[in-house]
């Protein structure tokens, strides 16, 4: 039975949980234990992910390219070298942990990219870099997907969207922070022990990684069937996976086999979801440019590395609205699509390239409010939810996929000869966001269809279980009125 609802609880639900004031004490302290065994330890992560993803543009920008001697488009093969490494282990990462405790194996994977973390600040030459960045992106590629399906297990409908927001945040805090990191670095250890500052950086967040990976295998829970962590007991456990149950989750079958590709394939899921997240993920490219385009405007390399910070933050602020408003309507579909409608503004300022420069940098700044990443997985999740294993193979492909066009859209699209201007770039960006748009309503439609065919079903299963009981009744009321004829009789 739920406790009384006092101003604090009733509070708590509008900012955070819409049901917190319906849930029992009980079930309030297993989501607390949860957020700080799932929501504390994925966020950390995420966050030096981030921080070490983007700490190539920051080094780019900070002396790496000189000291390097990187020249044409090396500096865009080192990005498609950590997206081609990091699109081949995103759909088999989420099958190793239908195998392998997602404890034991993300630890392993944030061990090891926070290992090869440290090998960028000993790189001597570009084709090291790109040996580096693959490394780095082989074994941070697990993190993401597996997070997302992970918290899918756990939390519910009118939970999960704001944790997958706050998880998907920190990775805009890590590239805020990277450029905040790579400025102080620059000022105070740039020549110190004669290393370059942006070669610190790499030592700096390499001696971040690593604990924080050791942190994930003692605290991170696995899936609420098979998890044995030190700080939730038996009872909670057994409520937890009750809960899943109760709320639609389909558990792990152990199942990797042909039936699983044929039901995948057979629905619609798996296919407008990816296409729909691909196009998402590929509009969203264009802020990435920013500090090179500062660059040549000849900002100083405090500023080109702190400048695009402010448009890490205002992602923040949006992606944390996007999943709050989304969790207390109730509603996926709007908050997909109203922030990627907003993508048509600053996509089209960069696409049409005004020679007002306060203009440009209101779209750099502003792209990120188009960032609704959380809402598109806890959609793509909850239409997913009654099939675990095909729920795993939908989120991991959506990402998996998408840094797979990632890997060579932007040589086509962002080639470094055509700096800063992109003229095939900023515009390509923009009818992406054309043709997103266009996909999320097909994928609303396939939803809407859906949950009426579930609905008629149920009313049909309703309708016979009230026939059958009828029928019963009336069964039970022939055999009381032949009794009575019999007893009459004698």
């Amino acid at each position: 039975m739920a406790s009384p609802t006092g101003f604090w609880t009733k509070f708590r639900s509008y900012i955070w949980d819409s049901d917190a004031h319906l849930k029992s004490p009980e079930e309030r302290a297993l989501i607390r234990k949860l957020d700080f065994g799932i929501l504390v330890v994925s966020c950390l992560g995420f966050f030096l992910k981030y921080l070490d993803q983007n700490n190539l543009a920051n080094a780019y920008i900070s002396g790496m390219k000189e000291d390097l001697h990187i020249t044409g488009n090396e500096y865009t093969y080192m990005g498609t070298s950590y997206t081609v490494a990091y699109a081949i282990m995103q759909v088999p990462s989420t099958m190793i942990i239908q195998k392998i405790r997602p404890s034991y194996y993300l630890a392993f994977c944030e061990i090891g990219w926070g290992i090869w973390t440290f090998a960028q600040a000993g790189a001597k030459n570009s084709q090291q870099m790109y040996v580096f960045r693959f490394m780095v992106g082989l074994f941070e590629s697990a993190f993401f997907p597996c997070l997302l399906y992970l918290m899918g297990s756990w939390y519910t409908k009118t939970e999960l969207a704001k944790r997958l927001a706050i998880f998907h945040l920190t990775g805009s805090i890590g590239t805020a922070m990277s450029g905040y990191l790579q400025a102080a670095i620059y000022k105070n250890l740039n020549g110190h022990a004669g290393l370059a500052g942006w070669r610190w950086l790499y030592i700096i967040c390499g001696c971040m990684t690593i604990p924080c990976g050791l942190l994930l295998f003692f605290v991170l829970p696995d899936l609420p069937s098979n998890c044995k962590v030190w700080y939730l007991s038996d009872e909670e456990i057994q409520f937890a996976l009750a809960r899943a149950i109760r709320n639609g989750k389909g558990q792990p079958t152990g199942k990797l086999d042909m039936a699983l590709l044929k039901r995948t394939f057979s629905r619609w899921h798996w296919y407008w979801f990816v296409l729909g997240y691909i196009l998402y993920g590929s509009s969203c490219q264009a802020t990435g440019y920013f500090g090179i385009w500062l660059k040549s405007e000849n900002f100083s390399v405090s500023a080109r590395n702190v400048i695009p910070s402010g448009g890490a933050l205002i992602s923040m602020g949006s992606i944390f609205l996007w999943g709050f408003l989304s969790d207390l309507t109730g509603s996926r579909f709007i908050w997909v699509f109203v922030p990627l409608a907003y993508g048509l503004i600053p996509n089209g300022i960069l696409a049409v390239w005004p020679p007002s420069i306060k203009l440009k940098e209101f779209a750099f700044l502003t792209g990120g409010v188009q960032l609704m990443t959380a809402v598109f997985y806890t959609w793509a999740n909850e239409v997913c939810k009654s099939d675990n294993e095909e729920r795993a193979l939908v989120v991991s492909s959506m990402n998996g996929l998408q840094y797979a066009v990632a890997a060579w859209l932007p040589i086509v699209i962002f080639p470094q000869l055509e700096a800063p201007t992109f003229r095939k770039g900023f515009p390509g960006t923009f009818g992406l966001v054309i043709a997103a748009l266009i996909v999320i309503v097909i994928i609303k439609l396939f939803a809407d269809r859906d949950e009426r065919r579930e609905r008629a079903a149920a009313a049909d299963t309703s309708s016979d279980e009230e026939a059958s009981g009828d029928e019963k009744l009336d069964m039970k009321e022939k055999e009381s009125n032949v009794d009575g004829d019999e007893l009459s009789v004698k």
